[in-house]
């Protein structure tokens, strides 16, 4: 119902100065989410009335949820937003909290055509006192367990209802309990059997499923705290020719709320849509005819006044036409004409310039691999430079390398294997010199065992 800090005086409920506690704002908090749900910014409250008028004398009253009354201060009181209060029920009394006071009062009451002199109005009976607010308390902590003993009943009964809420009088004497039914529903079986389990007056309310949602409270697929919980009062019709206008696809996954309905988002900017709309071509699957070939339509971009089309010869290529061309074109098709070809969006609307910077980066702070390359260059200073071949310039020139070896194949006559003779031996490597060669005990050309001259 509230924070809790919110009550009449200042921490002392017997306090009668009027003063609520809490954030100590006095009736005129500006928070969007602040004490009460549904609560009205009171851009009159720091300012007083001229001489000689009275203050309005009607009161705003807020309940569980969003249920809010008008009730008549026949006593005076001074009131502020938050004062908890009780007032005038049938039968008994209740306990509310003040949600708006002044003149405010008199707007909220010509927005919602309510009468200022109607004898229905109720009256406000005192500021709640401790014993008031005790039993309020006690109603409020059976209401979560009386839901489900009451569902239970329901099911019992066979009876094709949904109770989704409870709402306990402020003295205990009634029960109020809310629920959803898609057919008329003969519940007065129910209402017997609830009156003999819970000892009170048994007052039924059939909701929408839009209400149905806004008292539960959820959030969103925005990620936001549902309109219909915190600000929404009034529902209107959500048709399916909202999202069609919003060239949204009709997916009920998407397009439905907590409560099953439409989403009222739908109607929010349904009005700005059908204003950009008036200036499009009425097309109804109509096709534009050219020599290249019939054009028919892929989508349309509102805002941005482009309408897609692709040939039937080449479905998967799309051309934007502006909705001027699109205009002219079927202007010329009616004529009977055929224009030589669609467009390109280049001829319609030129390519904006982006502005180049008018610096240059000197320093090479935009790129991202500049300390890499600073740490490569810093280890190659430390080592020599290699170079292939000798060189004039070249004092580390090798001088066994391949162009300065003189015994490599090209150079070595007496080299006919063309192997480096440098090279040192590998003793893993099997030995088959069949040819005889320097191997003594594979010396099969030399008879005499000594070497030929």
């Amino acid at each position: 119902m509230s924070c809790g800090n919110c009550s009449t005086g200042r921490g002392n409920h017997n306090d009668t100065s009027g003063v609520p506690a809490g954030c100590n704002n006095n009736g005129s908090c500006g928070t969007g989410g602040g004490c009460n749900k549904l609560n009205v910014f009171d851009w009159l409250g720091n300012m007083s009335l001229p001489g000689g008028q009275k203050p309005f004398d009607l009161v705003e009253v807020r309940f569980k949820n969003s249920r809010k009354d008008f009730y008549k201060n026949v006593n005076a009181l001074s009131l502020n937003v938050g004062d908890v209060i009780a007032v005038e029920a049938s039968p008994g009394h209740d306990i509310g909290i003040v949600s708006l006071t002044g003149e405010l009062v008199r707007l909220q009451m010509k927005k919602k055509s309510v009468n200022f002199d109607s004898e229905e109005t109720k009256k406000i009976y005192r500021k709640a006192k401790q014993q008031d607010i005790d039993k309020w308390r006690e109603g409020q902590a059976l209401e979560v367990a009386t839901m489900y003993k009451a569902r239970t009943i329901a099911l019992q009964l066979g009876l094709q209802m949904k109770l989704s809420d409870v709402e306990y009088q402020g003295d205990k004497s009634k029960a109020i309990f809310y629920y959803t039914a898609d057919e008329r529903v003969d519940f007065r079986a129910l209402i017997k059997v609830l009156a003999d389990e819970f000892k009170v007056r048994i007052e039924m309310r059939q909701i929408g499923a839009r209400q149905e949602a806004a008292r539960l409270g959820a959030i969103g697929a925005c990620g936001r705290e549902l309109c219909c919980s915190t600000w929404l009062t009034d529902f209107r019709t959500v048709s399916t020719s909202a999202a069609r206008y919003q060239q949204l696809s009709l997916n009920p996954m998407k397009l439905a709320g907590q409560c099953g309905k439409l989403k009222c988002c739908l109607n929010y900017e349904l009005d700005t849509y059908q204003d950009a709309l008036k200036e499009f071509p009425v097309i109804d699957g109509k096709r534009l005819h050219t020599l290249k070939g019939d054009a028919f339509l892929q989508k349309t971009d509102i805002f941005r006044r482009l309408i897609w089309w692709s040939y039937t010869t080449e479905p998967d290529v799309f051309i934007p036409l502006s909705v001027q061309r699109v205009k002219e074109v079927l202007e010329i098709n009616e004529k009977g004409e055929k224009p030589a070809d669609l467009p390109e969006y280049k001829e319609i609307s030129a390519t904006p310039l982006v502005k180049q910077p008018d610096f240059e980066n000197v320093v090479g702070q935009d790129s991202l691999t500049r300390f890499d390359k600073q740490k490569n260059q810093n280890k190659n200073k430390h080592k020599k430079p290699h170079h292939k071949g000798p060189g004039p310039n070249n004092k580390n020139a090798n001088p066994n390398t391949k162009n300065a070896n003189p015994n490599t194949k090209n150079t070595n006559p007496n080299n006919k294997s063309g192997k480096n003779p440098n090279r040192k031996p590998n003793h893993n490597r099997p030995n088959n010199n069949k040819g005889g060669g320097n191997n003594p005990n594979n010396n099969k050309g030399n008879s005499g065992g000594d070497k030929p001259k």
